[in-house]
């Protein structure tokens, strides 16, 4: 004979419900971006975290790593002129060719956005990437560091450095050199003007 306590509490027990796996955003590539279609899923991917750019038609233009970084999560299927997936060794290709050292800058990229940090391109401060103190996000505030990769083999002469240095002042942000060794592994730099 069961007992009735078993029953009772054994037929109040849900059986809990299998997730339903979350839609990937689908993202054409172009020569040097990548663009989503126009979905509230692919807007999400910039509200909530700031990935792209938002188009005013209501897509997301990312570069080439976020692309990547979100393709690796399973966030974005990459797609190509003729809405066929690419592979990740495919699209590796493409980005190589359209940026120099992209290993060595999506390394960078990856490990600052592991690390709960927003990273955006910085072109137009004549950098690789800029990016934001935990919990700020583009357009609230500033962004603290001008960020440039270098692979650990690289030699950077001090004209190079001074150079960079100099953007990162005149922009008011710190510099950041994230050096990349043969593993794919980043140790971080931090420089700035001191007055004696």
């Amino acid at each position: 004979m069961a007992d009735p306590v078993t029953e009772v509490v054994v037929g109040k027990l849900e059986q809990p419900q299998p997730k339903k796996p979350k839609e990937q955003v689908k993202a054409y590539i172009g020569k040097e971006r990548v663009i989503t279609e126009n979905t509230d899923p692919a807007r999400e991917l910039y509200n909530q975290s700031r990935y792209g750019k938002l188009l005013t038609d209501g897509r997301v233009e990312l570069s080439f790593s976020e692309a990547m970084y979100l393709a690796e999560r399973g966030k974005v299927s990459i797609l190509d002129g003729k809405n066929k997936p690419i592979s990740a060794e495919q699209f590796l290709k493409k980005a190589a060719k359209s940026q120099q050292n992209f290993w060595v800058k999506y390394c960078v990229f990856k490990d600052i956005r592991d690390r709960g940090y927003i990273i955006k391109t910085a072109l137009k401060f004549g950098a690789d990437f800029r990016v934001y103190d935990r919990g700020v996000k583009p357009g609230e505030d500033h962004a603290r560091w001008i960020l440039y990769p270098v692979h650990e083999g690289d030699k950077l002469t001090w004209q190079e450095f001074s150079a960079k240095n100099r953007v990162a002042h005149s922009t008011k942000k710190r510099l950041l050199i994230g050096v990349v060794d043969d593993e794919g592994d980043v140790s971080y730099w931090e420089c700035r003007w001191l007055r004696p």
